[in-house]
């Protein structure tokens, strides 16, 4: 279980690096290239996607640091709950747009972060 815990927190945390990309690629580039699962960026201003990125930047430092630094392991369930929010926060947006097709994705990570934070807050947790 643990095995399958950090595998899980580190695919999310790979996500969530690779999808900062928001923050240094022009928007106009995003969607154009992007295709339809893309197009979303043009509702958000530059500010709030370098907002979201950095949130995703926060968010995989803190589902793998603080269990690999021993400094204040609680934080990873704790992150890993802030994810599926933000996860939900995404499957949420793609629905108000209709993009009914490309939430699968969204529904994937919402649904790998509440593992990682059900596991890590219960049965595996680092505290005992």
């Amino acid at each position: 279980m643990n095995l399958a815990l950090w595998v899980v927190t580190g695919l999310l945390a790979a996500v969530l690096l690779v999808s900062t990309s928001k923050m240094f690629v022009p928007r106009e580039k995003i969607a154009a290239k992007g295709g339809r699962a893309a197009e979303w960026v043009m509702d958000f201003s530059p500010g709030a996607l370098r907002v979201i990125g950095t949130l995703e930047i926060l968010a995989a430092a803190g589902l793998i640091l603080p269990a690999v630094l021993d400094i204040a392991p609680v934080l990873v369930p704790v992150t890993a709950t802030c994810v599926a929010l933000l996860f939900a926060g995404a499957a949420t947006m793609r629905l108000r747009r209709g993009e009914r097709a490309t939430i699968v994705p969204d529904l994937v990570y919402l649904a790998l972060a509440v593992f990682v934070a059900w596991g890590r807050f219960g049965p595996e947790s680092f505290t005992g």
